[in-house]
């Protein structure tokens, strides 16, 4: 069997926040993903740079390990291993880069550069083994909504997107913690808001909303609106938010995922595409997932909600990106350098 026929098998790697993931792909087609994520956090209420960087250290080699063993692969029939460049903490990129530095070296691979945002997106196109694939149909729309952004992207193909509305400051994820932190929630706080919505009045309390042109988003004004809003019942009642918890994160949540979607309708109409699609660690959110399919059913949208362990971070999307990098020869050098801030 000579080169061209060979398997293309692609190896993962993600460290650009607080977890460490390493993943196989062969053919488009996942073998393993494997994350090892760091409780060390949660009693800062939020990831810790230097914590991160240390911990990526300790877990690369293991979860790379485990990796490979589970996809039932070798080393040598790796064709090129892909990594997050950015955007992402500096110091935790910085291991997930040099690691795959020294791999594509040792191994005599190509070395694939993959932004996290492109990742995000192209985990609509993970494909699992015995399981029905149902990939969006190009162009189509992503909302990809995570702790650090908010966006809306036209994707004109696998490798061509286009950002056409993103958050000015602040993103959803970031106000859904940030709240939650004030309200006296563990960190992370989004998934623990979404779990006492679902008991709560969703019309309860009413929050400001931003009036953004065009596509943009803002929640810098929301999350200040929250804090003032606590800070004066709280004045006159010190068990307000033990008392009214519930319908707190119900009405945030609300709050929210109605700014999301007022953007997202939006677009749809601007565009005329109603292939519409989500990603990003946000889209594990229930309250957005609902008010998504109620949205697609009334205004007849195809949407594809990817599977709840593709949204938040992980090495699949990386590889995926990879692999479609891979078959269009997008290959980058060992003086590459990883970069925080980025767009797509």
């Amino acid at each position: 069997m000579d080169n061209e026929e060979r398997p293309i098998v692609i190896l993962g790697i993600e460290s650009s926040c607080d977890d460490t993931s390493a993943a196989i792909i062969k053919d488009g087609v996942i073998l393993s993903n494997i994350v090892a994520g760091q409780k060390v956090h949660e009693e800062y209420g939020g990831v810790v740079p230097e914590l991160a960087s240390r911990a990526h250290q300790q877990n690369i080699i293991p979860v790379v390990d485990q990796a490979i063993k589970k996809a039932g692969v070798s080393q040598s029939e790796v064709s090129a291993i892909a990594f997050t460049r950015g955007p992402g903490l500096l110091g935790s990129l910085l291991v997930g880069t040099s690691f795959a530095k020294g791999f594509s070296l040792s191994a005599g691979v190509p070395l694939i550069e993959v932004n996290h945002l492109q990742g995000h997106v192209l985990a609509l196109f993970i494909q699992e083994n015995n399981e029905p694939f149902n990939p969006p149909s190009f162009p189509f729309l992503c909302l990809l909504v995570s702790g650090g952004n908010s966006q809306i992207i036209l994707v004109e193909d696998y490798l061509k997107m286009k950002v056409i509305g993103q958050t000015i400051d602040d993103a959803a994820g970031e106000a859904f913690d940030k709240c939650a932190k004030v309200m006296g929630l563990p960190y992370p706080g989004g998934p623990y808001i979404d779990k006492f919505a679902k008991e709560g009045d969703p019309l309860k309390f009413e929050f400001s909303r931003p009036r953004i042109p065009g596509l943009d988003y803002s929640f810098s004004g929301l999350k200040t609106n929250f804090l003032y809003f606590l800070r004066d019942n709280l004045k006159e009642n010190p068990q307000f938010i033990e008392e009214n918890k519930t319908d707190l994160c119900a009405s945030l949540q609300h709050t929210i995922n109605d700014i999301l979607m007022s953007k997202l309708k939006r677009a749809v109409k601007e565009t005329g595409i109603k292939e519409v699609t989500i990603a990003g660690g946000v889209s594990a959110n229930s309250g957005l997932r609902g008010r998504l399919q109620d949205d697609a059913k009334k205004y007849s949208w195809n949407l594809i909600i990817p599977k709840f362990e593709y949204t938040m971070d992980n090495a699949a999307m990386i590889a995926i990106t990879g692999y479609y990098k891979y078959l269009n020869k997008e290959f980058t050098g060992q003086d590459v350098v990883p970069f925080a801030r980025t767009q797509l």
